[in-house]
């Protein structure tokens, strides 16, 4: 009895000062919609656990880490060979990092295909779009830090295609390089952006989207609109669901790790020839291959200039499908389903086809 009014004049202080109870109140309200696609909800929880561990074992690698063009390749060295798990928590980042982007996409696509954008969702998709681009951009800026020759070479080739942008491609070079070659300028500059810019944009970003998930709540597919559905309380059923999926993810992450170590391969020359058959992340494949593929001229426009205008109009397409998919039209809403499925068999055979040539 005495440790039970102990335990209630703690909450009572904390109440009084952090407002718990509307939190706790909040909790007890929170349902989550059962039907045939509920699977499909787990995956932003997953997602969302997955960045959690890049954030842990990211403050764990910058103890040891030292960002310039001298010291980066041998700090990754040494923390893959003299520190205690070094290789583990390296590997866990890596494989996490991963594993979060594929998480991340089937998320979007679920999200997609159900129609979770429609009003009041718009700006729950935007949020959610802009996240895409933020966790893209850390796997661009993360790739060159260890600083060995294939992420060198790779960070050139990404970043030449930058330079292909129209109007502002110069200009978006020079930003990214710090100069005019990838030099170790770059790899400081992408050592803030990874460690400082997107991470604070991240958190402005995600709390947004959290934030517009909670106001508005879990979304049903249009089908099941107006039926009657059974629901389960967040916490603690959902919730626990959701714990029992990143208790997977974290022996998954082991696993690959322990299995599939993570390799640091030889230290960047500048000087040296960029290895044959570079390729980048899985995640850019299906744009570099399309890149690849396109001729050097198509009529009086250069190819890499019209593909990487044709990829920057389909980002600004894919934000602005709220806005543009009317839910009042059957025939519009269909043929965005359409669009939906033809985005995913093309990144699928285009990942696949600059993955075996």
């Amino acid at each position: 009895m005495r440790v039970e009014l102990r335990v209630e004049a703690w909450r009572a202080w904390l109440d009084e000062r952090l407002g718990t109870e509307a939190v706790r109140e909040f909790l007890r309200r929170k349902e989550v919609p059962i039907h045939r696609h509920t699977i499909w909800y787990y995956f932003g929880g997953m997602t969302l656990f997955l960045f959690v561990v890049q954030v842990v074992t990211g403050a764990l690698l910058l103890l040891y880490y030292r960002p310039s063009a001298e010291a980066a390749f041998e700090s990754v060295q040494f923390i893959m060979t003299e520190v205690e798990f070094g290789w583990l928590v390296r590997s866990i980042h890596s494989w996490s990092a991963n594993l979060m982007i594929a998480t991340l996409f089937v998320h979007m696509f679920s999200a997609y295909f159900m129609k979770a954008y429609r009003p009041p969702r718009e700006l729950t998709w935007v949020s959610g779009a802009l996240l895409l681009l933020l966790v893209l951009a850390f796997g661009f800026s993360g790739y060159l830090l260890p600083w060995n020759k294939l992420a060198f070479f790779a960070t050139k080739v990404g970043t030449d295609i930058a330079g292909d942008v129209p109007l502002i491609g110069r200009f978006l070079l020079r930003f990214l390089r710090g100069g005019e070659e990838v030099t170790g300028a770059t790899l400081t500059r992408f050592f803030g952006f990874h460690v400082a810019i997107l991470p604070g944009m991240m958190t402005i970003v995600l709390a947004l989207h959290l934030i517009l998930v909670q106001k508005h709540g879990m979304s049903v597919p249009p089908s099941l609109e107006g039926t009657s559905l059974k629901r389960m309380p967040f916490f603690p059923n959902f919730l626990l669901r959701d714990l029992i999926g990143w208790i997977l993810a974290i022996g998954a992450l082991a696993a690959l790790a322990a299995l599939f170590p993570w390799g640091l391969g030889e230290k960047a020359d500048p000087f040296a020839p960029a290895p044959a058959g570079i390729k980048p992340e899985w995640y850019f494949l299906f744009m570099f291959q399309t890149l690849r593929l396109l001729p050097a001229k198509v009529g009086i426009v250069e190819g890499e200039v019209l593909g990487v205008t044709i990829f920057l109009l389909g980002g600004i397409f894919w934000m602005l499908v709220p806005f543009l998919d009317k839910p009042t039209s059957r025939r519009r809403s269909r043929l965005f389903t359409g669009v939906g499925v033809f985005f995913v068999l093309y990144i699928a055979v285009m990942t696949v086809w600059g993955y075996l040539t």
